[in-house]
């Protein structure tokens, strides 16, 4: 009979490890990472910027790191206060630190992303010439990566309790739509190597349809 508490203790610590893989506990430094992994590291080589597909060697005063969990809501999730105050702590900290959330973006768009909310706009608005449609409160990413919305707002959402940043409707059926493709999947890759943990969506799309 003494063997069922140990049992019960390794269970539950099973559980709880289980846990902590499934999210980033290497970094909980967001200014450290994005110069020395970010840049100095997944995008050493250069890439291609996530919504415009331009291709880049290294890091211009176009582009900046942009976020697809825009750091603006996570701070409105956490109720951690300004952005100062939010610095100091460390479950902020640790999340803005997550290279999954992470993307090379136009330093206009990532301002034009700040305060909307992910949606299919249609005719509304008229796409720009990176395939964005937008208006004062929706964006609309492009079709080709609309599918890497969806899985790394699944992400965020499930991996640290963040509110859907639009309807759950809308994003499963972007991940339907655009499936992981080689760029995603080479990218998920580096990032599980520096970081130590995966984005199961990007793995297994089909997850995203239990949210």
């Amino acid at each position: 009979m003494k063997k069922l508490p140990i049992l019960s203790a390794a269970f539950l610590l099973l559980i709880a490890t289980t846990a902590v893989i499934g999210q980033n506990t290497r970094f909980s430094d967001p200014d450290t990472v994005i110069r020395d992994e970010f840049w100095g590291k997944l995008y050493a080589d250069g890439g291609q910027s996530f919504f415009c597909d331009t291709p880049f060697t290294s890091k211009g005063f176009l582009l900046t790191d942009g976020y697809v969990y825009p750091l603006a809501d996570i701070r409105s999730a956490l109720s951690c206060g300004t952005s100062r105050q939010c610095e100091q702590d460390n479950r902020y900290r640790q999340i803005a630190s997550d290279l999954h959330n992470m993307v090379p973006v136009r330093n206009r768009i990532e301002m034009q992303r700040r305060n909307v909310r992910y949606d299919n706009i249609g005719d509304v608005a008229k796409p720009d010439e990176c395939g964005i449609r937008a208006s004062a409160q929706f964006f609309e990413p492009p079709g080709r990566v609309k599918g890497d919305v969806a899985r790394t707002m699944a992400y965020m959402v499930s991996t640290y309790d963040l509110p859907w940043l639009g309807a759950t409707s809308v994003f499963k059926g972007w991940n339907r739509q655009d499936p992981p493709d080689d760029n995603e999947l080479t990218r998920h890759r580096r990032i599980a190597e520096i970081q130590g943990n995966e984005n199961p969506f990007v793995n297994n799309p089909e997850q995203l349809e239990q949210l």
